[in-house]
């Protein structure tokens, strides 16, 4: 019946335009899926009507953008060289194709590509989920997706919410921390962002995809209960603020199945919970089956050679002709790739090659650097440098050329080339690249009166008789991490020798760190200033010389925790270290939801410095907390003054518990919200909270629960500094498992 009136609405709809007199061309006639008055769902249903299965077929698979070498692979002539992927379109039905770039930071080019494509890159995911801004990561998002579609591209692979299980794991720099409020908050807005654009982004690597160590194989363990309070809560929080057009499903295995093959993954959860109209495309590599892979809720295979097979290629059209996947799946398959383009604009606003403007998209990247980097420590106000500072010396990292950005298919490439050239590795997951954008240049800019030393840091003692010399050592230290590796929380060659011979050298030590995420610091309490500068982006040296400065205020919060060793950590020793390449293990995700700060708190673990930690050149004070849930929703509203002498952001905390307990830790992340002071201003902060976060899934009901009865709301400047705490009564309540909060 529903059906009928679908097609009756249609035909209706035809009708009318047709009597109006509404100055439908021919071709737009003869083409009703082009007509924008009707509904994405509508303009699928008519194109489907007319298309042949080989049509179908051909949206299914799509190609690597790339040639390559060691499987004689040659790229099709019409992809945009040197990008991801391709799938060609329906030139007679009017259907584009589907260009597609890497990733989060920016337009990505393949290493093995001999040109290029110079474009802005973002800070790291990591840095912009540290700045806790919505409309910043939005802006950043709208950025970038407006380079992809001045190059051509109208697919972005882009929108890594996988949370930091594993501080370790090499692809933490491409995602948005530990927590699922503020990941799939920063990262929704992000997509959101890029969307705008009239192109479609990703969201990814769908799901538990937290190691790259053994990713193509290893078997992901994890109670169902805790990934729908954890990881699948990550995801469902970005899809709600951001409708992207496709999920990326992820490499590895999850619950013995692999992700790209998951029925619970990508029908029940994504489909059946979510209700998720767009369509689910593999990672490059990560398909192992045909009529499984199409059948459970594959619907694109990306990449190809990247996979064993072109398992969506010749297979699946026999798979179609002998009945193992019917007629049926096929035109559901081809059908969410089509709602997704009509919906998101690509066959209405045909993308092509356009300048861009790289200078006022560096204001962009600058922002986010700024508003990411995270001032660890500021003992004695060490920052910002004082205008009568006379001898400076810089050490280290590499400052004097550039700043570091992350390896893997995410490498954007920048305007001016790599810096420091030649650094291995050279080939995949490299090249390791450093933007042109030299902190030392920008700190001598800031301090022309000043003598600024420049010392590499190779030798510690060297840099330590330059640090004796001035009035302040910067010292910068880096960390290179990549896709499909992981990494030592200790930092590479020596560097915490280094610092350790600087800050004997002179108690004035700031050190600067260029990091993928946490990383160990034994000499944490040698120094007094400690700046986490992520992987900054592109105009990253700037940015930092601004916050040394304090032409920017810091405000940047830790969306990691930090630990103070690897005993700390729920699995001390990384997994799948000494197996055989291919040779299968398992990762038993124990801890469940209690992740990050959330597994330090239950187990009463003391971090180096903790989940939300961040400090300002200036102070801010609250009070006035208040709570309440008479209605049903919980409300928290407070007071935030800035009481220094400096504008500046602050980011305060809400943090929620059952007064009796019984949750998978003590507490949990609940709202937040950027704020923005002059001296002497204050504000009222009101703030809703999430009814999932009061709750505990209950997977037999397949319904998140409350319990009624009394909740702490804590009021904090980190997860570890609550200033304020009341108690609310919150009433008994049960969520069907695709609420979502009102628009």
């Amino acid at each position: 019946m529903k059906k009928s009136l679908a097609v009756f609405a249609l035909a209706a709809s035809m009708l009318a335009l047709s009597a109006s007199g509404s100055g439908f061309a021919a071709p737009a006639a003869n083409r009703p899926w082009m007509n924008t008055a009707l509904t994405p769902e509508q303009r699928t249903d008519a194109v489907l009507a007319k298309m042949t299965r080989d049509e179908k077929l051909r949206l299914v698979f799509g190609y690597f953008g790339t040639d390559f070498e060691p499987k004689k692979y040659k790229a099709p002539k019409e992809v945009r060289y040197g990008s991801a992927g391709y799938i060609p379109g329906i030139p007679r039905l009017g259907i584009p194709p589907q260009w597609q770039t890497d990733a989060g930071i920016g337009v990505a080019t393949q290493g093995s590509a001999p040109t290029k494509r110079e474009r802005t890159a973002l800070p790291s995911g990591m840095a912009t989920a540290a700045t806790w801004n919505p409309d910043l990561a939005f802006q950043g998002g709208a950025m970038i997706g407006r380079e992809a579609r001045q190059s051509g591209f109208n697919v972005m692979l882009a929108g890594g919410v996988n949370l930091v299980r594993d501080p370790r794991n090499g692809r933490n720099f491409e995602y948005g921390g530990e927590d699922p409020l503020l990941a799939g908050t920063i990262v929704g807005a992000q997509i959101a962002g890029i969307q705008s654009n009239k192109i479609i982004s990703t969201v990814k690597h769908y799901a538990i995809n937290d190691l790259e160590t053994g990713r193509d194989y290893h078997d992901a363990r994890i109670d169902p209960t805790a990934a729908r309070m954890s990881d699948l809560l990550a995801f469902q929080i970005a899809i709600e603020k951001s409708d992207p057009g496709s999920v990326m499903c992820s490499y590895n295995r999850v619950n013995g199945l692999y992700a790209c093959e998951n029925p619970w993954l990508l029908t029940d959860v994504l489909r059946r919970d979510w209700g998720w109209k767009g369509y689910v495309m593999s990672d490059w590599g990560a398909v192992h089956s045909t009529a499984q892979a199409a059948n459970t809720g594959l619907d694109q295979q990306s990449g190809n050679p990247f996979d064993k097979a072109p398992y969506f290629g010749a297979p699946l059209k026999d798979a179609v002709r002998t009945g193992q996947v019917s007629e049926r799946r096929l035109n559901e398959m081809a059908g969410r790739i089509l709602y997704a383009m009509f919906d998101n604009g690509l066959v209405d606003n045909p993308v092509g090659e356009e300048p861009i403007d790289l200078a006022a998209h560096a204001a962009v990247t600058r922002a986010d650097a700024e508003q990411g980097a995270v001032l660890l420590k500021n003992q004695g106000r060490i920052l910002p440098l004082k205008p009568g500072t006379k001898k400076i010396a810089v050490i280290g990292g590499y400052a004097d050329r550039g700043v570091l950005s992350g390896g893997g298919s995410s490498q954007t490439y920048p305007a001016g080339g790599n810096a420091v050239p030649g650094l291995e590795p050279t080939g995949w997951p490299g090249p390791v690249v450093y933007y042109p954008n030299s902190p030392l240049a920008a700190i001598r800019a800031q301090a022309p009166d000043a003598e600024v030393t420049f010392v590499d840091g190779r030798d510690p003692a060297a840099a330590a008789r330059a640090a004796a010399d001035a009035d302040v050592a910067l010292v910068f230290v880096t960390q290179w991490t990549s896709e499909s590796i992981d990494a030592s929380v200790t930092l590479p060659d020596n560097q915490d020798s280094l610092v350790a011979a600087v800050a004997a050298a002179n108690p004035k030590t700031v050190a600067v760190l260029e990091t993928g995420g946490p990383v160990l610091m034994p000499w944490a309490g040698q120094v007094a200033g400690i700046l986490e500068a992520w992987y900054p982006g592109t105009a990253g040296g700037e940015a930092i010389a601004n916050l040394l400065f304090g032409r920017v205020n810091p405000s940047g919060k830790l969306p990691v925790t930090f630990p103070r060793d690897e005993t700390q950590l729920p699995r001390p020793v990384q997994p799948g270290l000494g197996l055989a390449k291919d040779e299968m293990f398992s990762i038993s995700y124990s801890e469940g939801a209690a992740i990050g700060y959330k597994w330090f708190d239950k187990n009463g673990f003391e971090p180096l410095f903790p989940f939300g930690h961040g400090l300002s050149y200036t102070d801010f004070d609250y009070g006035k907390l208040r709570a309440d849930a008479a209605g049903g929703d919980l409300t928290v509203s407070f007071r935030v003054e800035n009481d220094g002498k400096l504008q500046g952001m602050d980011v305060p905390q809400v943090y929620v518990a059952p007064a009796a307990g019984g949750w998978e830790a003590p507490q949990r992340l609940a709202a937040f919200k950027k704020i923005d002071l002059a001296p002497g201003a204050e504000t009222t902060v009101t703030l809703m909270v999430d009814p999932r976060l009061l709750a505990t899934w209950d997977e037999s009901a397949k319904q998140w629960k409350i319990a009624g009865g009394a909740y702490k709301v804590m009021l904090g400047r980190s997860s570890r500094d609550i200033e304020e705490t009341v108690t609310v009564q919150v009433p008994e309540r049960t969520l069907p498992a695709g609420w979502r909060p009102a628009v």
